[in-house]
């Protein structure tokens, strides 16, 4: 069953849309190091269009999909067109060494997901993460 949640683009919501997440992984006796890293791909994907998709105010959608041994979960924004996972592999020591930090939360989503799908369509950005939960 997917659950689909509408909440503003604010990052003052990351905390409530985390205590969601976690709620429904908790009820599939989710292991606590895949509930640690979807949190953080949660946080890193929704922080990210919070500051970077909207000029001004938008609304993200988020839809849930958890089993016992999977959870999915796709964000759609209406905000400017950017696919996340086409940004290069970065070298960790070199930004960590830059004045300019950025890029590495996409990294650790990528590597921290089974699945990571990026797709725009009817003025739509859809990033779709996976999870197995097993």
């Amino acid at each position: 069953m997917v659950e689909e949640i509408r909440i503003e683009a604010s990052i003052e919501n990351v905390d409530r849309l985390i205590s969601i997440l976690d709620e429904k992984l908790e009820r599939q006796d989710c292991p606590f190091k895949a509930q640690m890293q979807l949190d953080v791909a949660v946080e890193e994907i929704f922080g990210n269009i919070c500051h970077y998709a909207y000029k001004s105010k938008g609304e993200v959608c988020i839809q849930l999909s958890i089993t016992e041994d999977m959870a999915q979960i796709c964000f759609i924004d209406s905000g400017i067109p950017f696919n996340p996972l086409n940004i290069e592999e970065l070298d960790v020591v070199e930004v960590a060494k830059s004045e300019k930090l950025g890029g590495l939360g996409i990294i650790m989503v990528k590597e921290s997901m089974d699945d990571c799908f990026y797709e725009y369509k009817d003025n739509k950005n859809y990033l779709t993460i996976t999870k197995r939960l097993l």
